[in-house]
């Protein structure tokens, strides 16, 4: 298998051969991740080969995001300030290529690895992610996200712990 670079989308990028297997993720990726990025309303990362550099493999999105408190389950909630929101950064698509099994748990450890060196400089509690199918929410349970009682496609990990897997 080869090795990957993770970079910042931009025109040189080849998206149209990205096949994830979800329309609405590939369709994202061809037609609103670049105007996203300009609007500045989402960053987006993208992975490719080392020897295809060109060839986007898998993706994902962060920006900023908060949670109600009162949202969140009561052990995280009370170890946080009486905020009536907490900040956080959102991981609002998370896709890889079909032809490349097992590529998502490296793009989940990169956002979150980005997501903890971004917290060192903007405040973030929590890291959010949008789950878009059951199948995408057993995933991100299998790394420790937790369903938010109020919104279930939604799921959370405290800051705290992201440290803790990825320290800065």
């Amino acid at each position: 298998m080869s090795e990957y670079a993770c970079e910042a989308l931009t025109k040189k990028h080849n998206r149209k051969d990205f096949d994830c297997g979800v329309e609405v993720l590939n369709d994202y990726l061809v037609r609103f991740a670049s105007q996203d990025v300009k609007r500045k309303v989402a960053a987006v990362f993208v992975f490719v080969p080392s020897d295809e550099p060109k060839r986007v493999v898998g993706y994902y999105t962060l920006c900023a995001t908060s949670v109600e408190l009162s949202g969140l389950p009561d052990d995280a909630a009370k170890r946080l300030p009486r905020y009536p929101q907490v900040p956080g950064i959102l991981i609002g698509r998370l896709a890889r290529d079909l032809g490349h099994p097992g590529l998502g748990r490296l793009l989940l450890a990169d956002a979150l690895s980005r997501c903890i060196r971004s917290a060192e400089d903007i405040a973030a509690a929590v890291v959010v992610v949008d789950a878009k199918d059951k199948t995408a929410a057993n995933f991100y349970e299998r790394f420790g996200f937790i369903s938010l009682p109020k919104m279930k496609s939604r799921l959370f990990l405290p800051m705290e712990t992201v440290g803790k897997l990825y320290p800065a």
